[in-house]
Protein backbone atom coordinates (compact mmCIF):
# COMPACT_ATOMS: atom_id res chain seq x y z
CA UNK A 1 0.00 0.00 0.00
CA UNK A 2 3.00 2.33 0.51
CA UNK A 3 3.36 2.71 -3.26
CA UNK A 4 -0.14 4.05 -3.87
CA UNK A 5 0.20 7.57 -2.44
CA UNK A 6 3.37 8.35 -4.45
CA UNK A 7 1.61 7.17 -7.62
CA UNK A 8 -1.41 9.38 -6.97
CA UNK A 9 0.85 12.34 -6.20
CA UNK A 10 2.77 11.93 -9.47
CA UNK A 11 -0.49 11.46 -11.42
CA UNK A 12 -1.89 14.70 -9.97
CA UNK A 13 1.25 16.67 -10.89
CA UNK A 14 1.27 15.14 -14.36
CA UNK A 15 -2.36 16.00 -14.93
CA UNK A 16 -1.71 19.64 -13.97
CA UNK A 17 1.34 19.86 -16.21
CA UNK A 18 -0.62 18.54 -19.19
CA UNK A 19 -3.01 21.47 -18.84
CA UNK A 20 -0.14 23.98 -18.98
CA UNK A 21 1.65 22.88 -22.14
CA UNK A 22 1.80 25.12 -25.19
CA UNK A 23 2.81 22.52 -27.79
CA UNK A 24 1.65 18.97 -28.57
CA UNK A 25 -1.41 19.89 -26.51
CA UNK A 26 -3.67 17.19 -27.92
CA UNK A 27 -1.29 14.38 -27.09
CA UNK A 28 -0.55 15.79 -23.63
CA UNK A 29 -4.23 16.01 -22.77
CA UNK A 30 -4.97 12.55 -24.11
CA UNK A 31 -2.13 11.30 -21.93
CA UNK A 32 -3.68 13.09 -18.97
CA UNK A 33 -7.05 11.40 -19.51
CA UNK A 34 -5.42 7.98 -19.59
CA UNK A 35 -3.45 8.75 -16.45
CA UNK A 36 -6.68 9.88 -14.81
CA UNK A 37 -8.38 6.56 -15.63
CA UNK A 38 -5.49 4.63 -14.10
CA UNK A 39 -5.45 6.91 -11.05
CA UNK A 40 -9.12 6.15 -10.45
CA UNK A 41 -8.34 2.43 -10.33
CA UNK A 42 -5.35 2.98 -8.06
CA UNK A 43 -7.59 4.91 -5.63
CA UNK A 44 -10.10 2.08 -5.70
CA UNK A 45 -7.34 -0.45 -5.02
CA UNK A 46 -6.30 1.64 -2.03
CA UNK A 47 -9.83 1.50 -0.66
CA UNK A 48 -10.56 -2.18 -1.40
CA UNK A 49 -7.13 -3.78 -1.26
CA UNK A 50 -5.19 -5.72 -3.88
CA UNK A 51 -7.68 -8.56 -4.21
CA UNK A 52 -6.72 -12.16 -4.86
CA UNK A 53 -3.54 -11.35 -6.81
CA UNK A 54 -1.66 -8.87 -4.59
CA UNK A 55 1.80 -9.66 -6.00
CA UNK A 56 0.66 -9.09 -9.56
CA UNK A 57 -1.07 -5.82 -8.64
CA UNK A 58 1.99 -4.60 -6.74
CA UNK A 59 4.21 -5.41 -9.73
CA UNK A 60 1.89 -3.45 -12.01
CA UNK A 61 1.87 -0.51 -9.61
CA UNK A 62 5.68 -0.41 -9.40
CA UNK A 63 5.98 -0.36 -13.18
CA UNK A 64 3.26 2.28 -13.41
CA UNK A 65 5.13 4.51 -10.96
CA UNK A 66 8.30 4.45 -13.08
CA UNK A 67 6.27 5.18 -16.23
CA UNK A 68 4.50 8.12 -14.60
CA UNK A 69 7.81 9.55 -13.35
CA UNK A 70 9.15 9.41 -16.90
CA UNK A 71 5.97 10.91 -18.33
CA UNK A 72 6.18 13.81 -15.89
CA UNK A 73 9.71 14.65 -17.06
CA UNK A 74 8.73 14.45 -20.73
CA UNK A 75 5.67 16.68 -20.34
CA UNK A 76 7.63 19.14 -18.21
CA UNK A 77 9.85 19.80 -21.24
CA UNK A 78 6.91 21.39 -23.01
CA UNK A 79 6.31 23.84 -20.18
CA UNK A 80 9.98 24.78 -19.73
CA UNK A 81 10.97 25.38 -23.37
CA UNK A 82 11.08 28.95 -24.64
CA UNK A 83 8.80 29.91 -27.51
CA UNK A 84 11.10 29.13 -30.44
CA UNK A 85 12.58 26.07 -28.76
CA UNK A 86 9.07 24.65 -28.30
CA UNK A 87 8.52 25.00 -32.02
CA UNK A 88 11.81 23.47 -33.10
CA UNK A 89 11.75 20.63 -30.59
CA UNK A 90 8.05 19.78 -30.24
CA UNK A 91 7.91 17.53 -33.29
CA UNK A 92 10.95 15.47 -32.28
CA UNK A 93 9.93 15.09 -28.65
CA UNK A 94 6.42 14.17 -29.73
CA UNK A 95 7.72 10.71 -30.73
CA UNK A 96 8.10 9.91 -27.04
CA UNK A 97 4.35 9.92 -26.57
CA UNK A 98 3.93 6.67 -28.46
CA UNK A 99 6.17 4.78 -26.03
CA UNK A 100 4.59 6.45 -22.99
CA UNK A 101 1.10 5.48 -24.10
CA UNK A 102 2.25 1.93 -24.77
CA UNK A 103 3.70 1.72 -21.26
CA UNK A 104 0.46 3.04 -19.72
CA UNK A 105 -1.38 0.43 -21.74
CA UNK A 106 0.95 -2.27 -20.38
CA UNK A 107 0.17 -1.15 -16.83
CA UNK A 108 -3.55 -1.14 -17.61
CA UNK A 109 -3.43 -4.66 -19.01
CA UNK A 110 -1.43 -5.99 -16.08
CA UNK A 111 -3.72 -4.39 -13.50
CA UNK A 112 -6.84 -5.50 -15.34
CA UNK A 113 -5.87 -9.14 -14.87
CA UNK A 114 -5.90 -8.74 -11.10
CA UNK A 115 -8.75 -6.26 -10.53
CA UNK A 116 -12.49 -6.79 -10.60
CA UNK A 117 -14.49 -7.19 -13.83
CA UNK A 118 -16.04 -3.71 -13.77
CA UNK A 119 -12.54 -2.24 -13.49
CA UNK A 120 -11.31 -4.22 -16.47
CA UNK A 121 -14.19 -2.86 -18.49
CA UNK A 122 -13.23 0.69 -17.57
CA UNK A 123 -9.62 0.08 -18.61
CA UNK A 124 -10.70 -1.53 -21.86
CA UNK A 125 -12.78 1.53 -22.72
CA UNK A 126 -9.80 3.85 -22.29
CA UNK A 127 -7.05 1.59 -23.64
CA UNK A 128 -8.84 -0.39 -26.37
CA UNK A 129 -6.08 -1.11 -28.91
CA UNK A 130 -7.77 0.01 -32.13
CA UNK A 131 -9.36 3.08 -30.54
CA UNK A 132 -6.13 4.08 -28.83
CA UNK A 133 -4.12 3.87 -32.07
CA UNK A 134 -6.75 5.92 -33.93
CA UNK A 135 -6.88 8.58 -31.21
CA UNK A 136 -3.09 8.81 -31.08
CA UNK A 137 -2.86 9.29 -34.85
CA UNK A 138 -5.55 11.98 -34.80
CA UNK A 139 -3.75 13.79 -31.97
CA UNK A 140 -0.43 13.53 -33.78
CA UNK A 141 -1.87 15.03 -36.95
CA UNK A 142 -3.52 17.84 -35.02
CA UNK A 143 -0.34 18.70 -33.11
CA UNK A 144 1.74 18.57 -36.29
CA UNK A 145 -0.69 20.92 -38.04
CA UNK A 146 -0.29 23.39 -35.20
CA UNK A 147 3.47 23.00 -35.46
CA UNK A 148 3.36 23.81 -39.18
CA UNK A 149 1.16 26.83 -38.59
CA UNK A 150 3.60 28.17 -36.00
CA UNK A 151 6.51 27.74 -38.38
CA UNK A 152 4.57 29.43 -41.16
CA UNK A 153 3.69 32.40 -38.96
CA UNK A 154 7.36 32.86 -38.08
CA UNK A 155 8.48 32.61 -41.69
CA UNK A 156 5.89 35.05 -43.06
CA UNK A 157 5.97 37.47 -40.13
CA UNK A 158 2.19 37.49 -39.75
CA UNK A 159 2.26 37.03 -36.01
CA UNK A 160 5.64 38.52 -35.04
CA UNK A 161 7.90 41.20 -36.42
CA UNK A 162 11.32 40.39 -37.79
CA UNK A 163 12.96 42.28 -34.94
CA UNK A 164 10.95 40.33 -32.39
CA UNK A 165 11.96 37.03 -33.99
CA UNK A 166 15.61 38.09 -33.99
CA UNK A 167 15.45 38.99 -30.32
CA UNK A 168 13.99 35.58 -29.49
CA UNK A 169 16.55 33.90 -31.70
CA UNK A 170 19.36 35.61 -29.78
CA UNK A 171 17.86 34.44 -26.52
CA UNK A 172 17.50 30.80 -27.57
CA UNK A 173 20.61 30.46 -29.78
CA UNK A 174 18.50 29.40 -32.74
CA UNK A 175 19.12 31.23 -36.00
CA UNK A 176 16.66 32.27 -38.68
CA UNK A 177 18.14 29.72 -41.07
CA UNK A 178 17.05 26.92 -38.73
CA UNK A 179 13.45 28.13 -38.91
CA UNK A 180 13.65 28.34 -42.70
CA UNK A 181 15.12 24.85 -42.97
CA UNK A 182 12.44 23.40 -40.72
CA UNK A 183 9.71 25.06 -42.77
CA UNK A 184 11.28 23.89 -46.02
CA UNK A 185 11.54 20.32 -44.71
CA UNK A 186 7.82 20.22 -44.03
CA UNK A 187 7.09 21.10 -47.67
CA UNK A 188 9.15 18.21 -49.02
CA UNK A 189 7.61 14.77 -49.52
CA UNK A 190 8.33 12.59 -46.52
CA UNK A 191 9.61 9.16 -47.45
CA UNK A 192 8.44 7.79 -44.10
CA UNK A 193 4.83 8.50 -45.07
CA UNK A 194 5.00 6.44 -48.25
CA UNK A 195 3.37 3.04 -48.37
CA UNK A 196 5.44 -0.11 -48.51
CA UNK A 197 5.05 -1.28 -52.08
CA UNK A 198 6.67 -3.02 -55.02
CA UNK A 199 9.26 -0.69 -56.51
CA UNK A 200 10.19 -0.63 -60.20
CA UNK A 201 13.86 -1.09 -61.04
CA UNK A 202 13.99 2.25 -62.84
CA UNK A 203 13.00 4.01 -59.59
CA UNK A 204 16.25 2.88 -58.00
CA UNK A 205 19.67 4.32 -58.70
CA UNK A 206 22.60 2.03 -58.01
CA UNK A 207 24.92 0.03 -60.22
CA UNK A 208 26.43 -3.41 -60.04
CA UNK A 209 29.14 -4.36 -59.58
CA UNK A 210 29.91 -1.94 -56.80
CA UNK A 211 31.32 -2.68 -53.38
CA UNK A 212 28.61 -3.61 -50.86
CA UNK A 213 28.53 -1.59 -47.66
CA UNK A 214 27.58 -4.69 -45.64
CA UNK A 215 27.70 -8.45 -46.13
CA UNK A 216 25.26 -10.97 -44.67
CA UNK A 217 25.06 -14.75 -44.77
CA UNK A 218 22.61 -14.68 -47.68
CA UNK A 219 22.66 -11.08 -48.82
CA UNK A 220 24.66 -7.98 -49.68
CA UNK A 221 23.67 -4.39 -48.91
CA UNK A 222 24.35 -1.53 -51.29
CA UNK A 223 23.88 2.21 -51.03
CA UNK A 224 21.49 3.75 -53.56
CA UNK A 225 18.72 6.28 -54.09
CA UNK A 226 14.95 5.98 -54.27
CA UNK A 227 12.73 9.00 -55.00
CA UNK A 228 15.83 11.19 -54.48
CA UNK A 229 16.32 9.79 -50.97
CA UNK A 230 19.42 7.81 -49.97
CA UNK A 231 18.44 4.21 -49.20
CA UNK A 232 20.02 0.87 -48.41
CA UNK A 233 19.30 -1.86 -50.96
CA UNK A 234 19.61 -5.46 -49.81
CA UNK A 235 20.23 -7.96 -52.58
CA UNK A 236 19.79 -11.64 -51.76
CA UNK A 237 22.60 -13.87 -52.94
CA UNK A 238 20.59 -17.08 -52.48
CA UNK A 239 18.23 -17.94 -55.35
CA UNK A 240 14.53 -17.62 -54.56
CA UNK A 241 11.58 -18.65 -56.66
CA UNK A 242 9.07 -15.95 -57.76
CA UNK A 243 6.37 -17.52 -55.59
CA UNK A 244 8.70 -17.43 -52.57
CA UNK A 245 9.53 -13.78 -53.31
CA UNK A 246 5.84 -12.86 -53.29
CA UNK A 247 5.19 -14.79 -50.11
CA UNK A 248 8.07 -13.09 -48.29
CA UNK A 249 7.04 -9.66 -49.56
CA UNK A 250 3.41 -10.08 -48.47
CA UNK A 251 4.50 -11.26 -45.04
CA UNK A 252 7.04 -8.49 -44.57
CA UNK A 253 4.62 -5.74 -45.63
CA UNK A 254 2.15 -6.86 -43.00
CA UNK A 255 4.96 -7.10 -40.44
CA UNK A 256 6.45 -3.68 -41.12
CA UNK A 257 3.10 -1.88 -41.17
CA UNK A 258 2.75 -2.73 -37.50
CA UNK A 259 6.21 -1.51 -36.58
CA UNK A 260 6.23 2.18 -37.49
CA UNK A 261 8.75 3.62 -35.07
CA UNK A 262 11.75 5.96 -35.23
CA UNK A 263 13.78 3.14 -33.65
CA UNK A 264 12.86 0.48 -36.19
CA UNK A 265 14.49 0.39 -39.59
CA UNK A 266 11.97 1.49 -42.21
CA UNK A 267 11.29 -0.77 -45.21
CA UNK A 268 10.04 1.02 -48.33
CA UNK A 269 9.38 -1.96 -50.58
CA UNK A 270 10.83 -4.67 -52.78
CA UNK A 271 12.11 -4.77 -56.29
CA UNK A 272 12.08 -7.97 -58.36
CA UNK A 273 14.43 -8.15 -61.33
CA UNK A 274 14.01 -10.67 -64.15
CA UNK A 275 11.11 -12.33 -62.33
CA UNK A 276 10.28 -14.71 -65.18
CA UNK A 277 13.87 -15.30 -66.20
CA UNK A 278 16.26 -18.05 -65.13
CA UNK A 279 17.85 -15.98 -62.33
CA UNK A 280 15.31 -13.67 -60.69
CA UNK A 281 16.81 -11.14 -58.27
CA UNK A 282 15.09 -9.99 -55.07
CA UNK A 283 15.91 -6.58 -53.58
CA UNK A 284 14.61 -5.02 -50.34
CA UNK A 285 14.73 -1.22 -50.25
CA UNK A 286 15.28 0.07 -46.71
CA UNK A 287 16.14 3.17 -44.73
CA UNK A 288 19.83 4.06 -44.98
CA UNK A 289 21.85 4.46 -41.78
CA UNK A 290 25.05 6.32 -42.56
CA UNK A 291 27.11 4.97 -39.64
CA UNK A 292 26.49 1.31 -40.48
CA UNK A 293 25.79 -1.45 -38.01
CA UNK A 294 26.07 -1.02 -34.25
CA UNK A 295 29.00 -3.45 -34.28
CA UNK A 296 30.82 -1.29 -36.84
CA UNK A 297 30.31 1.81 -34.69
CA UNK A 298 31.61 0.03 -31.59
CA UNK A 299 34.67 -1.15 -33.51
CA UNK A 300 35.40 2.36 -34.81
CA UNK A 301 37.45 5.10 -33.17
CA UNK A 302 34.49 7.43 -32.56
CA UNK A 303 34.01 8.85 -29.08
CA UNK A 304 31.17 7.36 -27.07
CA UNK A 305 30.80 9.05 -23.67
CA UNK A 306 28.43 7.45 -21.18
CA UNK A 307 25.55 9.83 -21.92
CA UNK A 308 25.70 8.85 -25.58
CA UNK A 309 25.97 5.15 -24.75
CA UNK A 310 22.92 5.40 -22.50
CA UNK A 311 20.96 7.14 -25.25
CA UNK A 312 21.97 4.39 -27.69
CA UNK A 313 20.83 1.73 -25.21
CA UNK A 314 17.46 3.50 -24.93
CA UNK A 315 17.05 3.70 -28.71
CA UNK A 316 17.79 -0.01 -29.07
CA UNK A 317 15.39 -0.90 -26.24
CA UNK A 318 12.61 1.19 -27.79
CA UNK A 319 12.99 -0.68 -31.07
CA UNK A 320 12.81 -4.05 -29.32
CA UNK A 321 9.86 -2.89 -27.20
CA UNK A 322 7.91 -1.81 -30.28
CA UNK A 323 8.41 -5.27 -31.75
CA UNK A 324 7.37 -7.06 -28.55
CA UNK A 325 4.30 -4.81 -28.24
CA UNK A 326 2.92 -5.68 -31.66
CA UNK A 327 -0.64 -6.89 -32.00
CA UNK A 328 0.88 -10.34 -32.43
CA UNK A 329 1.86 -10.67 -28.79
CA UNK A 330 4.19 -13.61 -29.40
CA UNK A 331 6.31 -11.60 -31.85
CA UNK A 332 10.05 -11.84 -31.36
CA UNK A 333 12.95 -10.86 -33.58
CA UNK A 334 14.81 -14.15 -33.43
CA UNK A 335 18.28 -12.81 -34.20
CA UNK A 336 19.15 -10.11 -31.67
CA UNK A 337 22.84 -9.21 -31.82
CA UNK A 338 24.84 -6.03 -32.35
CA UNK A 339 24.83 -6.54 -36.12
CA UNK A 340 21.00 -6.49 -36.06
CA UNK A 341 21.01 -2.81 -35.07
CA UNK A 342 21.87 0.04 -37.44
CA UNK A 343 23.12 3.48 -36.45
CA UNK A 344 21.86 6.61 -38.21
CA UNK A 345 23.03 10.23 -37.98
CA UNK A 346 23.27 11.52 -34.44
CA UNK A 347 24.05 7.97 -33.24
CA UNK A 348 20.35 7.08 -33.31
CA UNK A 349 20.05 3.29 -33.08
CA UNK A 350 17.43 1.38 -35.06
CA UNK A 351 16.46 -2.29 -34.97
CA UNK A 352 16.71 -4.00 -38.35
CA UNK A 353 16.85 -7.50 -39.79
CA UNK A 354 13.08 -7.96 -39.98
CA UNK A 355 13.27 -10.10 -43.08
CA UNK A 356 14.54 -12.73 -40.61
CA UNK A 357 11.90 -12.00 -37.97
CA UNK A 358 9.80 -14.94 -36.78
CA UNK A 359 7.20 -15.73 -34.17
CA UNK A 360 7.70 -17.81 -31.08
CA UNK A 361 5.74 -20.68 -32.62
CA UNK A 362 8.12 -21.04 -35.55
CA UNK A 363 11.10 -20.75 -33.23
CA UNK A 364 10.00 -23.42 -30.76
CA UNK A 365 12.84 -25.63 -31.88
CA UNK A 366 15.26 -22.98 -33.02
CA UNK A 367 18.79 -24.36 -32.79
CA UNK A 368 21.84 -22.12 -32.73
CA UNK A 369 23.76 -22.75 -35.93
CA UNK A 370 26.21 -19.90 -36.41
CA UNK A 371 29.15 -19.72 -34.03
CA UNK A 372 28.67 -15.95 -33.65
CA UNK A 373 25.08 -16.38 -32.49
CA UNK A 374 26.17 -18.67 -29.64
CA UNK A 375 27.48 -15.62 -27.81
CA UNK A 376 23.90 -14.33 -27.56
CA UNK A 377 22.18 -17.59 -26.55
CA UNK A 378 20.46 -17.66 -23.18
CA UNK A 379 21.59 -20.21 -20.57
CA UNK A 380 18.39 -22.16 -21.19
CA UNK A 381 19.14 -22.48 -24.91
CA UNK A 382 22.72 -23.46 -24.27
CA UNK A 383 21.59 -26.17 -21.85
CA UNK A 384 18.85 -27.45 -24.14
CA UNK A 385 18.83 -26.75 -27.88
CA UNK A 386 15.11 -27.56 -27.93
CA UNK A 387 14.28 -24.92 -25.32
CA UNK A 388 11.41 -22.73 -26.65
CA UNK A 389 12.70 -19.39 -27.90
CA UNK A 390 10.69 -16.65 -26.22
CA UNK A 391 10.90 -13.02 -25.15
CA UNK A 392 12.94 -13.92 -22.05
CA UNK A 393 15.58 -15.50 -24.31
CA UNK A 394 15.54 -12.40 -26.47
CA UNK A 395 16.01 -10.12 -23.46
CA UNK A 396 19.11 -12.13 -22.54
CA UNK A 397 20.47 -11.63 -26.06
CA UNK A 398 19.66 -7.94 -25.78
CA UNK A 399 21.55 -7.80 -22.49
CA UNK A 400 24.65 -8.99 -24.35
CA UNK A 401 24.12 -6.19 -26.88
CA UNK A 402 23.88 -3.66 -24.02
CA UNK A 403 27.12 -5.09 -22.62
CA UNK A 404 28.72 -4.52 -26.04
CA UNK A 405 27.60 -0.88 -26.04
CA UNK A 406 28.97 -0.38 -22.53
CA UNK A 407 32.33 -2.06 -23.14
CA UNK A 408 32.69 -1.81 -26.95
CA UNK A 409 34.04 -5.35 -26.63
CA UNK A 410 33.19 -8.60 -28.40
CA UNK A 411 31.22 -11.02 -26.18
CA UNK A 412 33.06 -14.19 -25.19
CA UNK A 413 35.83 -13.36 -27.63
CA UNK A 414 37.78 -16.44 -28.65
CA UNK A 415 35.63 -18.80 -26.58
CA UNK A 416 34.36 -22.11 -27.92
CA UNK A 417 30.84 -23.45 -27.48
CA UNK A 418 31.97 -25.55 -24.50
CA UNK A 419 33.75 -22.63 -22.87
CA UNK A 420 30.72 -20.36 -23.27
CA UNK A 421 28.43 -23.04 -21.85
CA UNK A 422 30.76 -23.58 -18.89
CA UNK A 423 30.88 -19.86 -18.06
CA UNK A 424 27.19 -19.11 -18.57
CA UNK A 425 25.47 -22.29 -17.44
CA UNK A 426 27.73 -23.84 -14.81
CA UNK A 427 29.73 -20.96 -13.38
CA UNK A 428 26.88 -18.49 -13.97
CA UNK A 429 29.40 -15.73 -14.51
CA UNK A 430 28.90 -12.53 -16.49
CA UNK A 431 31.60 -10.76 -18.42
CA UNK A 432 32.54 -7.67 -16.40
CA UNK A 433 31.45 -4.12 -17.11
CA UNK A 434 33.86 -1.16 -17.01
CA UNK A 435 34.50 0.25 -13.50
CA UNK A 436 33.19 3.66 -14.58
CA UNK A 437 29.90 2.30 -15.93
CA UNK A 438 27.04 4.20 -14.22
CA UNK A 439 25.61 2.05 -11.45
CA UNK A 440 21.98 2.20 -12.62
CA UNK A 441 22.96 1.24 -16.17
CA UNK A 442 25.13 -1.63 -14.93
CA UNK A 443 22.22 -2.96 -12.85
CA UNK A 444 19.93 -2.98 -15.91
CA UNK A 445 22.51 -4.74 -18.08
CA UNK A 446 23.13 -7.38 -15.40
CA UNK A 447 19.39 -7.88 -14.91
CA UNK A 448 18.99 -8.65 -18.62
CA UNK A 449 21.81 -11.20 -18.35
CA UNK A 450 20.34 -12.92 -15.31
CA UNK A 451 20.54 -16.70 -15.33
CA UNK A 452 16.88 -17.00 -14.38
CA UNK A 453 14.38 -15.87 -17.04
CA UNK A 454 12.06 -14.61 -14.29
CA UNK A 455 14.63 -12.09 -13.12
CA UNK A 456 15.03 -10.51 -16.55
CA UNK A 457 13.02 -7.31 -17.14
CA UNK A 458 10.59 -6.91 -20.01
CA UNK A 459 11.47 -4.60 -22.88
CA UNK A 460 8.94 -2.09 -21.55
CA UNK A 461 10.52 -1.96 -18.10
CA UNK A 462 13.90 -1.48 -19.78
CA UNK A 463 12.56 1.47 -21.79
CA UNK A 464 11.13 3.08 -18.65
CA UNK A 465 14.35 2.79 -16.68
CA UNK A 466 16.67 3.75 -19.53
CA UNK A 467 14.56 6.80 -20.36
CA UNK A 468 14.74 7.78 -16.70
CA UNK A 469 18.55 7.54 -16.86
CA UNK A 470 18.63 9.68 -20.00
CA UNK A 471 16.32 12.29 -18.47
CA UNK A 472 18.45 12.46 -15.32
CA UNK A 473 21.69 13.15 -17.21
Amino acid sequence: MDIIDPILSIAEKLYSLCEEVKSNKKRCRRLARRVSALAYLVKDAKARGFGTNPEQVEKGLKELKVTLETAEKVVRKYTCFSYLKRITKAYDIGEEFSALNDRLNDAAQLLSLALQVEHRELLNQVFHEATRRREDEEDRQSDCLEYLNLLQSLATGTSTTVDAVKRQVDQTHIDIQTIKELLESTRKPCINLQDIREIRREELTFDFPIKPILHGNHSEIFKGTYNKFTVAIKKYTSPLSPSELRRIFTKEVETMKRFESPNILRMFGICVEDENGPNPSFLIVMEYCKKGSLRQVLDSSCELPWDRKTRMCLDAAQGLYRLHQSEEKSKVHGSIQSSSFLVAAGYRVKLGGFELAKTETSLQRNKPKKSSSLHYCSPQQLQNINHPYDKACEIYSFGIVLWEIATRGVPFKGCSYKEITLKVCEQKTMEPLPPDCPRELAELIDACRSFSPFQRPTAGVLVDNLRKLVEDE
